[in-house]
């Protein structure tokens, strides 16, 4: 018998688990309007989104914290 998969949850960040802090997913589940979300001026780079589980891409976002992280110290 074949265990049946996890469900993914939308508001933790796939890579750490902690929130995502998604406004779009924050205004999906509470119907409450939200301004642009933190990401939308966030920038992911290939190797971090290539550490994302296959089965969490396009369901759950990566965290502020996480995508900070992976782009490293800035100048």
């Amino acid at each position: 018998m074949t265990p049946s998969p996890i469900p993914i949850d939308p508001t933790r960040c796939p890579l750490c688990g902690q929130d995502n802090r998604c406004a779009m997913e924050i205004e999906r589940t509470t119907g409450v309007k939200q301004g642009p979300c933190w990401c939308v001026g966030a920038r992911f780079s290939p190797e971090l989104l290539q550490r994302v589980p296959a089965e969490s891409a396009g369901q759950a976002c990566v965290c502020a914290r996480c995508a900070s992280a992976a782009a490293g110290p800035h100048d």
